[in-house]
């Protein structure tokens, strides 16, 4: 049984890689029924029919024969094929009496095309033929117009129309479906892509925000180093262990952002949380060392969602960066981060006398960018701050303070947007603390 399945389905399969072939197999196999019902005689319908009652006519035979060679072409010339085989059929029931089944190639016909074109066209198409050839077989035919034959022909191109609608509605919900998976799939392949595209956003700016923090960090150090190396080398040592701890931290923590980079499977793959607010104090014991004066105040320890955590954190550390770098010599740093209702509001502000055209994004409405030295050249850090803290629904501003110094004020949900990814290894958020 599993071989014949087997066979059949191949069979099935290479017909319908052939459509001209199965299509020379149904009109042979039209003609051969065709043949073997004209030797056929109903009867007067009241006994069986009888096989080997009569014999077909010549003339009926040829026309048998055009209208089954004409079904070889019903897929690419469905109309014309319909016109020849009705034409054929209602010669047949003008001209002979009994009249052959001709009409069979008919119906097989007017099947292809309904099942081929819309439902206006099969209405009038079927209506059409099945009238035309009715009333031939009724008008002039030898038996009483009510007879069985006759209504038989009205019955057969009917269900004809009717199946090959049904057969076109089929195809059309199906393929209505595969479309609509498509498109499905079509969607999620585009909103994956999306998502890899903003997670390397911010990978990109979590990159530029170590990079920035610590290699600024080892140019001053190593400038101190350099200066006092030959007066007060016991300075010197402390400079460069300064430098040494900065790189070793820029090192670890590139580490910890290359890791999200990292394929499931690749071995030693980084579980080091993400830096938060729990470790701010380390982060401000690196610009004291630096030389850079820094205050902090966190009005209470309420725990922060991850992202929120995160983004604030960046934020303090990418300003006290630009502090240190362009807020020039005795500058001073003061860091608050308060909740205020459902936000959570972090602030860095400095008295440095640095050029306000040197501080990136100066100006009274954070405006163009300076040409800062450095690697916050050209703005990137307030760019890339801005858009982490957008990201999360919040708000950033920045510009000179009056009577010197700058600001930077950033405004975070304490809510992260809903599809927000969590940070790993930082679930349940962190306290803000010293």
């Amino acid at each position: 049984m599993t071989t014949l399945s087997s066979g059949f389905a191949r069979a099935r399969r290479w017909l319908r890689e052939h459509p001209l072939a199965f299509d020379a197999t149904l009109a042979f196999c039209t003609l051969v029924a065709m043949i073997c019902s004209s030797f056929t005689d109903p009867g007067d319908g009241h006994g069986p029919p009888a096989f080997g009652a009569r014999t077909p006519e010549l003339f009926s035979v040829l026309l048998m024969t055009l209208t089954a060679a004409a079904l070889v072409l019903r897929r690419r010339r469905p109309m014309q094929v319909l016109a020849v085989t009705a034409a054929l059929s209602a010669v047949e029931y003008v001209l002979m009496d009994p009249p052959a089944p001709v009409v069979m190639s008919t119906v097989i016909a007017l099947y292809t095309v309904a099942s081929r074109t819309d439902r206006p066209t099969t209405w009038r198409v079927g209506l059409l033929t099945m009238g035309g050839l009715t009333a031939a077989a009724m008008v002039f035919g030898s038996t009483p117009w009510y007879s069985q034959e006759n209504f038989g022909v009205f019955a057969w191109t009917g269900l004809a129309s009717a199946a090959g609608d049904a057969v076109r509605s089929r195809r059309a919900f199906v393929d209505a479906i595969r479309e609509r998976a498509e498109r499905a799939e079509r969607t999620r392949e585009e909103e994956a892509r999306r998502r890899v595209a903003e997670e390397r956003l911010r990978i990109a700016r979590d990159l530029h925000d170590v990079v920035a923090h610590h290699i600024a960090l080892v140019n001053v150090q190593a400038g101190v180093a350099a200066h006092v190396m030959d007066k007060r080398p016991d300075q010197a040592k402390e400079a460069l262990a300064h430098v040494r701890d900065a790189s070793r931290s820029a090192l670890n923590e590139l580490r910890v952002t290359v890791g999200l980079l990292r394929q499931q499977g690749d071995p030693e793959a980084p579980t080091e949380p993400a830096p938060g607010l729990a470790v701010l104090g380390e982060l401000v014991t690196t610009f004291r060392n630096a030389g850079l004066p820094v205050e902090v105040a966190c009005a209470d320890r309420e725990r922060l969602p991850a992202a929120v955590d995160l983004a604030a954190y960046r934020v303090i550390q990418e300003a006290l960066t630009n502090v240190r770098k362009h807020a020039g010599a005795g500058a001073k740093a003061e860091v608050s981060v308060v909740r205020v209702g459902a936000t959570a509001e972090v602030t860095v502000l400095d008295n440095g006398r640095g050029s306000a055209g040197r501080r990136p994004g100066a100006g009274p409405a954070d405006g163009p960018p300076g040409d800062g030295d450095g690697l916050d050249s050209g703005g990137h850090g307030l760019v890339g701050m801005r858009e982490r803290v957008t990201a999360l629904g919040g708000a950033l501003t920045a510009g000179p303070r009056y009577g010197g110094g700058f600001r930077v004020h950033a405004i975070l949900p304490v809510e992260a947007r809903t599809g927000e990814p969590e940070r790993p290894g930082t679930a349940g958020g962190t306290g803000l603390r010293r």
